[in-house]
C-alpha cells in the first residue's frame, strides 16, 4: 500500500490521509496552488470514469491505471496527472505574467473545442477506442478540473500563436507549406525484399551490378510478393501507414532498394527487409490537406514543447511527497514529477530485465 493513493473521495473530505491534510497543496507552481482535496477529486474522477481515463492515457502516453483495491490509482498514475497539471499551470502563469492575457468567453469556448480536438486526436493516434467522446470525457471532470483544463488550453493556444517558430493553421499558411514541401506528399508505390542473412552479401553485390528492383525481389525475397517482383502496394497521404512508409524510404531513390535494411522476424527467423519506391504521384492539395495539417501541428507541438520545457525550468514548483517528487528523473529528460524507487525486497535479478519487446512490421 505504500505506493498506492486511496481515492475514496467522499471519505477524504475534511479528513487527513497518510499524515497530510486537505489544507495543504498537492502541487504549486509559482504561487498557484491546487489543494489536496481538489487534486484527490480529480484523481477520483479519473479512476472511476473509463472514458476520461482512456483519453488522458492517450494524451499522457501512459496508463493512468488503478491500484490494488477499489477506487484507487497507482502512484505512477498520480505522478503522471501531477505532471499534466503542473505543465498546464506553468504555461498559464507564464502567459498571464508575460503577456498580461486572460482568456475571454470566446477564447474559453475555443479552448474547449481545441481541448476536445486534442483529446480526440491523441486517442486516434494511439489507436484507442475510448468508451465515449472527448466531450463526454470533459463532462465527467469535476467542475473545477474542467474549468482549469479549458482555461489552460486557451492560454496555451494563445502562447503557441506568439511563438516565432509556429505556423498558423490558416488556409493560406497550410497551402504555402504544402507548396514548399509538395514532394513529401507524393503518393508512393513500394516494392519490398525480405532477404535471409546468408544472402545479404549476394543481394548487395547484385544490386551494385545494377539489377532491377523486380529482379532482385524475384531472386532473393522470401516474401510472397517476390514472385511478382516485390510489388507490395501504394500509399497515399490519407493512408494510416503513409508517414511510416515515407520514413522508411527516407531519401531512397526511385527504383532502388534502401541500402540499410530493417530487421524483422519472419516465422521465427530474423530477416532483412529492404524497401524501394517504384512510383511517385503528386497528390492534389485537397487530398493531402489532412496530412499537411498533421505535419504542421507536429512542428508546432515540437516548438511548444521546447518553450514549455524552458518555462518549467524557470517555474517554482512544489509537490506533495504523497504524489511524487519534482526533479530531474534522468539525464535525458527535463524536470518532472516522478515516483521515487523503493528498495528491492530481494537481491535476485528481475527476470523482466532480460525481456525485449517484439514489434511487428507494417509490411506484413
Amino acid at each position: 500500500m505504500r505506493r498506492l493513493i486511496v481515492l475514496i473521495v467522499l471519505a477524504l473530505v475534511g479528513a487527513g490521509l497518510y499524515g497530510w491534510t486537505t489544507s495543504t497543496s498537492a502541487v504549486s507552481v509559482s504561487g498557484n496552488r491546487v489543494s489536496d482535496s481538489t487534486f484527490l477529486a480529480e484523481l477520483g474522477a479519473i479512476a472511476k470514469t473509463p472514458t476520461l481515463q482512456c483519453y488522458l492515457d492517450a494524451l499522457s502516453h501512459s496508463s493512468l491505471g488503478p491500484g490494488a483495491g477499489g477506487d484507487t490509482i497507482s502512484a505512477s498514475s498520480a505522478a503522471t496527472w501531477a505532471n499534466l497539471r503542473i505543465e498546464g499551470i506553468s504555461v498559464a502563469d507564464y502567459v498571464r505574467t508575460t503577456f498580461h492575457y486572460t482568456p475571454n468567453a470566446q477564447a474559453l469556448a475555443q479552448g474547449e473545442t481545441s481541448l476536445e480536438g486534442e483529446l480526440t486526436e491523441a486517442a486516434s493516434s494511439a489507436q484507442y477506442t475510448c468508451p465515449g467522446t472527448a466531450a463526454q470525457a470533459l463532462a465527467a471532470m469535476p467542475a473545477e478540473m474542467r474549468n482549469a483544463e479549458i482555461r489552460e488550453q486557451a492560454m496555451s493556444t494563445y502562447l503557441v500563436g506568439k511563438l516565432n517558430t509556429t505556423i498558423p493553421l490558416t488556409t493560406a499558411s497550410i497551402k504555402t507549406y504544402y507548396t514548399n514541401h509538395v514532394s513529401s506528399y507524393d503518393a508512393v508505390c513500394v516494392s519490398i525484399a525480405l532477404v535471409a542473412p546468408a544472402q545479404l552479401s549476394a543481394f548487395s553485390a547484385a544490386q551494385e551490378k545494377g539489377e532491377s528492383v523486380a529482379a532482385l525481389a524475384k531472386q532473393f525475397s522470401s516474401d510472397p510478393s517476390g514472385a511478382k517482383g516485390g510489388a507490395y502496394g501504394c500509399y497515399a497521404p490519407s493512408s494510416s501507414s503513409f508517414a511510416s512508409v515515407r520514413a522508411d524510404l527516407g531519401t531512397t531513390k526511385l527504383d532502388t532498394f534502401s541500402t540499410t535494411p530493417q530487421y524483422v522476424s519472419s516465422n521465427g527467423t530474423e530477416m532483412a527487409l529492404f524497401v524501394a519506391p517504384t512510383k511517385e504521384t503528386v497528390t492534389p492539395f485537397n487530398q493531402a490537406a489532412a496530412a499537411v495539417i498533421s505535419d504542421i501541428q507536429s512542428l508546432n507541438s515540437t516548438a511548444a514543447s521546447s518553450e514549455e520545457e524552458s518555462i518549467l525550468y524557470a517555474s517554482a514548483v512544489g509537490v506533495n511527497p504523497a504524489f511524487g517528487r519534482w526533479g530531474i528523473a534522468s539525464s535525458t529528460s527535463g524536470p518532472s514529477v516522478f515516483v521515487a524507487a523503493l528498495p528491492s525486497s530481494t537481491d535476485a535479478l528481475d527476470s523482466s530485465a532480460n525481456l525485449t519487446t517484439a514489434s511487428t512490421s507494417k509490411y506484413k
